[in-house]
């Protein structure tokens, strides 16, 4: 193919016009590709610079979020792990009850404890395991007496009432003194 030429006319004269060599066309290319290179590099930068801005706030809110639940929850463990220790504490209590011998002397604490809450009473039924009332007799324990010429304690046997424990019967009402019945009381106390 053959370069055309063609006659251009301006309307007004150039001044300060040079011809460009060939060398001067590289320069100018090289110039060109180093300035879009540049714009490039520098639009580059503006993007990853709002990128990590947006990524920032991003892992702030997540870093708020997970404080926030953290601090929710910290004393919702402390709730439980109190409550679970209590529930430990207390069956370790009831094991270590149950597995007490049961003596006279107990069984006299026992029934003392459960009268002095109803003292004002004139007639009382106690109510005990046929083992413990056996025991007590065996023993000629003084709580089997009557005091002052009075009988105001009758003593029975009860297949309701468990070994360690007693019932306790007035003309008001009944006071449970069994073990599982206190240590339900127990329980209800420390462990709303």
């Amino acid at each position: 193919m053959k370069p055309r030429r063609e006659n251009l006319q301006f309307a007004l004269p150039l001044r300060d016009v040079k011809l460009a060599r060939s060398g001067d066309r590289e320069t100018l290319r090289q110039q060109d590709l180093d300035a879009s290179y540049e714009r490039g590099r520098v639009e580059g930068e503006r993007r990853l610079s709002e990128q990590l801005i947006q990524q920032r706030a991003e892992l702030m809110e997540l870093q708020t979020g997970v404080l926030s639940s953290l601090q929710q929850s910290v004393p919702q463990v402390v709730r439980e792990t109190e409550r679970a220790l209590v529930a430990l504490a207390l069956e370790a209590a009831q094991k270590l009850v149950a597995g007490l011998p049961i003596s006279p002397e107990m069984m006299e604490g026992v029934i003392h404890e459960a009268c002095a809450a109803v003292e004002d009473t004139a007639d009382l039924s106690v109510l005990l395991h046929a083992d413990d009332l056996a025991l007590l007799e065996r023993a000629n324990s003084p709580v089997l007496l009557p005091k002052g010429g009075h009988e105001r304690l009758h003593f029975q046997s009860s297949s309701q009432v468990t070994r360690g424990g007693c019932i306790v019967q007035t003309h008001f009402g009944v006071l449970d003194a069994r073990r599982a019945t206190k240590a339900e009381m127990l329980e209800k106390t420390l462990l709303p």
